[in-house]
Parts: structure tokens; sequence; C-alpha cells
């Protein structure tokens, strides 16, 4: 099968086009023939060496990806071959083929392109697990997210505007922060002029927001506890900005904080399938009605993998950045 390699022979990792043996199916699973990927942070440090597969998982970058069935797994119902498909993997999107347990799969509405159903599961599953499951986002409440241009960003804005939340972003050009704005943000920052911390207080005339969703770490730690209010939690699900900070402990006492350290990827599949299967029965008809969707920037030919990666590491794209799959 068609695949991309990641050749770490220079100073930097080559992305090119390759070939590998097609996995095995297993019983449980569903085999793929791939459409579409979409491009994840996590992909360019895992091209790094910073971000390895966990144990049994495909070397092959790719955390989502869309496509048609070719085969189904023994023990499975539900799904049959030709139907189309968009699913959470733990590696190996990059490729014409793939292998996923069927509990990481969901339909593609039949509106929706496949390509434009590879921009899904990725950031749509782990905005619903740290936010609405592990935060425990309230009726009504409000959330902080960083990044709002960048997949994660785009998921939450609409995730949280559909259950009847509001959203607080930040974002690097007034561009962007427009841009969110007509996505359903309710209040957007430019981070490089203006001040989160103060737009927080002011939204929630000094309460503070229910929820912070950081992938930066370090350099907001201490702001981004600030922001929250009495109660609130801190979800961590990257570290962009460094790894390291001292923390006030006495804020978390006073204000009864929580702090939560979260990834999907090396979640067993058994927890996978039960987030999926919770998210599908919250937003599924949000889905199919259109209420919520991907957000595409720009799809790419596979062949394309590396330039794909500099788009996304420059910050300049809004929303996901797709590799499309030639059969």
């Amino acid at each position: 099968m068609q695949v991309i390699l990641v050749d770490t022979s220079g100073e930097k990792p080559v992305l090119r086009v390759g070939e590998a043996p097609s996995p095995q199916l297993e019983p449980g699973a569903l085999r793929l023939r791939v459409a579409a990927t979409a491009v994840n942070r996590a992909d360019l440090l895992q091209a790094r060496g910073l971000y390895p597969p966990p144990p049994g998982a495909s070397e092959i970058l790719g955390l989502e990806c869309s496509g048609e069935v070719l085969e189904v797994g023994e023990g499975v119902t539900g799904w049959s071959p030709g139907d189309r498909a968009m699913a959470l993997l733990s590696g190996g999107g990059y490729a014409s083929e793939v292998v996923v347990d069927a509990g990481s799969a969901l339909p593609v509405p039949d509106a929706w392109s496949l390509e434009a159903a590879a921009a899904v599961p990725e950031v749509f599953l782990t905005v619903f697990l740290n936010v609405f499951q592990l935060a425990a986002l309230p009726e009504a409440g409000s959330v902080l997210v960083h990044g709002g241009g960048s997949g994660i960003g785009t998921a939450t804005i609409q995730l949280v505007r559909a259950a009847g939340g509001r959203t607080i972003v930040t974002a690097g050009s007034d561009e962007k922060c427009a841009r969110c704005r007509e996505l359903g943000a309710d209040v957007a920052v430019n981070y490089n002029d203006g001040d989160f911390l103060d737009a927080c207080r002011e939204a929630t005339v000094g309460v503070g927001v229910d929820v912070v969703l950081d992938s930066i770490g370090a350099p907001y730690l201490g702001q981004n506890l600030a922001s929250l209010a009495v109660g609130g939690r801190l979800v961590l699900i990257g570290l962009m900005g460094g790894a390291k900070s001292e923390i006030n402990l006495g804020l978390l006492l006073t204000k009864r904080l929580s702090v939560i350290g979260s990834t999907l990827r090396a979640r067993p599949v058994e927890e996978k399938a039960r987030i999926v299967a919770a998210f599908a029965e919250r937003f599924g008809a949000a889905l199919e009605s259109g209420t919520i969707g991907p957000v595409v920037d720009r799809v790419l030919p596979l062949a394309e993998a590396e330039q794909a990666h500099r788009v996304v590491e420059a910050s300049r794209h809004f929303g996901k950045v797709v590799l499309s799959i030639s059969s």
C-alpha cells in the first residue's frame, strides 16, 4: 500500500511517499480504503521523534482518516463493505489502507465529502472527552480555549455553542479572531496584543470561566488558573510552549480548582469506543444536520505531506489541513 515514510537520515525529517505492507485485519476491526487523512500537531512531533506511537500502534503517521469499508472483521456488526466511515486512529492514517477497531469509527453523513470527514475524529473527540466528559462543562457553561483557529479551537467553538455554552478563544491575528467569532465564538482575543485574563473576567462579569482547554502549557499556567471560576477545571492537552512552570497552590485551594492532564491517543480501544459512542449519542444529530462540522483550510495530495506539515507548524491555517489519498 502507499504510505508516507519519515526519513530521519538528515538534519531534519523528510516525508516521502513509499510502500508498506497492508495491515492485517483483526477480529472486531474494519479495513478501510483511506480517502483522506488530516494533519495534527502530534504528527509533527512524531516525525521529529518526540511523540512515539503507543505500544502496538502503527509507526505510520496519522491519527484520523476517512474512507470506504473494504472488509469487516469477525464479530463486527453495524458495518458492511462499501460503507463510508471516519475513524480515530492511534497511527496509520498517512496510508492508502488502515485497520481500525470498529468502536473507533463513525459513519460519514451523506452530505459530507470524505475529505471533509477526515478533519473530524481527532479534534472533535478530543474536545468532547476533555471539555464534556473530564471537565464536565455545566449547562450554559463557559470555556476558554487557546488556538481558536486550530482544529481543536474550531471544534470547541462549535461543540460548546451546540451545547448552549459560551467560548472565549485566543488566536494569533485579527483575521483569525474575526473568523472565530463568525464560527460562533463569543469573545476572541488576539494574543499578540490582548490579555485573555482580562477578557475572561469581563465576559463573565468577574466570575471566571468554568473550563480552560490548553495546549500551550507552561507560559499560560498562571493566567489559566486565574481565569477560572471557583470550582473550575484546567485541562492540559499539549505543551507547545513548554513543560515546566511554578504553580500557586494557594489559588488551587481557595478556588477549589482542578488541573487535569489528558491525552486520547494511548487510551485502550475499549475506552475509545465508549468515548465515540457517547459523542455520537450527544452530538450525532448535530453532525447529521450540519449544526456542527469540519472546518477545512485546504486539501493537499498525500505527496505534499511535508508542505502540509510546514503550513501547520507555521500556523498558516484556519481549521484543519487535509491530505487526499488517491486510489
